[in-house]
């Protein structure tokens, strides 16, 4: 008989054995996909093109560039990609807050209140103030620029007689200070569908108003846990302070938004009243873009990831949608936002974005289910191949809507890719 040790060993190397098995197969089954390598040569042309969001939008948004900036580095010099991150510095409020994107001063006349600064001459910026993670994308931002270069300069680059790593942290504290909510523990937000920056009670709703109705939600404090943890490890002389800010808001989130019952998150917490009617259940909505961002914010245990999974994998077949990702199911009801896009299933209420779905794919990646990751990924990418293109969304119908040229969605893709492929080398 073998000792109890040798048949733990034997689990181990059976395990293993399982494990290379799967990586040779799924490493096979790539090599044959037409559409990876393609998804990844079209990415590249289309990041080539410049760093605005898209052919239908003149600015160069955080949000986006967030999610970019790592294929760029693939194929412009550090100096342009670190120049882009200093124009939002130089844009930033005195009060700490980031703008959501900038466009030369002389385009600037696409309707909003553009923001100056005497810093930034030559651009105008523009913030979306019913969402609340133009700073969190910010320090995002900043950390991937320095884990693709190896530039770690730009942290003391000063702006206003203030450097970079001072302005991350003024802009931590604007959301400590201007964005928190006494009765959460937590960020707060305009009420919008998940991750996006549209309010239900205004035509455009995407300012602030005396109508809107505030909220917590688990996309803008994910958001956040991860500009902290990339924060402490660029400025390693600050982790004392923030590490207890990331405890408490790690808590907050999984107490006030984490739903044990439906293995789910809830969609909003309201600091006062909803904007919608009494006897509409919000609380049934999931939503898959703020779920993968909490994954990758290490808010889910694995086997959550796994049941979350299910549920993405479950709505998609309900709706008969493209891929998982579908913004969240079921959608809000016809009539529930004024704005005329934000009809069921359409754009951020229930369009299927590989912007976020793509994330969601990273984080299956990271947490080692990689034959979920590849099937997940197959619908992304051939549609890729099949329209020759990134688009913005595709309705459930999987028709490719709004910009063509979507660089969001080639760079979270693109990266999906490179880790699966690194993982099975």
């Amino acid at each position: 008989m073998f000792p109890v040790w040798g048949a733990a060993l034997l689990l181990v190397l059976a395990a293993c054995s399982s494990v290379n098995k799967e990586k040779e197969e799924l490493a096979e089954k790539i090599s044959s996909e037409t559409s990876i390598p393609f998804t990844k040569e079209k990415a590249l042309e289309i990041v080539k093109t410049g760093f605005n969001a898209g052919d239908s939008y003149g600015e160069v948004w955080i949000r986006d560039y967030n999610t970019f900036i790592e294929l760029s580095a693939e194929v412009f010099p550090a100096e342009v990609l670190k120049e882009n991150l200093l124009v939002f510095f130089r844009l930033q409020g005195e009060d700490g807050n980031i703008v959501d994107g900038f466009i030369p001063t002389e385009k600037a006349g696409a309707g909003y209140d553009y923001i100056y600064s005497d810093l930034e001459p030559r651009y105008a910026g523009h913030k979306n103030t019913v969402e609340t993670d133009q700073e969190s994308s910010l320090i995002q931002s900043v950390y991937k620029y320095i884990q693709a270069t190896g530039d770690q300069s730009i942290l003391d680059e000063e702006i206003g007689g203030r450097s970079v790593a001072q302005r991350m942290e003024d802009a931590l504290n604007f959301l400590l200070e201007e964005r928190y909510s006494e009765k959460y523990g937590l960020l707060w937000g305009a009420t919008t569908a998940d991750w996006g920056d549209v309010q239900p009670e205004h035509d455009w709703g995407v300012f602030l108003t005396d109508d809107s109705h505030l909220c917590v939600d688990i996309y803008d404090n994910a958001m956040f846990l991860i500009a902290i943890e990339n924060y402490m490890e660029m400025v390693p002389g600050k982790k004392a302070v923030w590490t207890e800010v990331h405890k408490k808001f790690a808590a907050n989130s999984r107490k006030v938004l984490w739903d044990e019952k439906n293995q789910k998150f809830y969609p909003h917490r309201y600091l006062d009243d909803s904007p919608f009617p009494n006897d509409f259940n919000e609380d049934q909505i999931f939503y898959h873009g703020g779920t993968a961002v909490a994954i990758e914010a290490g808010l889910l245990s694995k086997d959550e990831i796994q049941a979350s999974l299910m549920q993405m994998k479950a709505n998609v077949n309900a709706i008969g949608a493209g891929s998982i990702g579908l913004t969240l199911y079921p959608a809000y009801p016809e009539g529930f936002f004024k704005n005329k896009g934000m009809y069921p299933y359409g754009y951020q209420n229930g369009g299927d974005w590989t912007w976020f779905g793509a994330r969601m794919i990273q984080q299956l990646i990271r947490y080692g289910f990689l034959t979920d990751a590849y099937e997940q990924l197959l619908p992304m990418t051939r549609r890729v191949e099949e329209n020759n293109g990134f688009y913005e969304w595709y309705t459930v119908e999987n028709e490719p809507k709004g910009s063509g040229t979507f660089r969001g969605s080639a760079g979270v893709l693109y990266t999906a890719i490179e880790m699966l492929e690194d993982e099975l080398k």
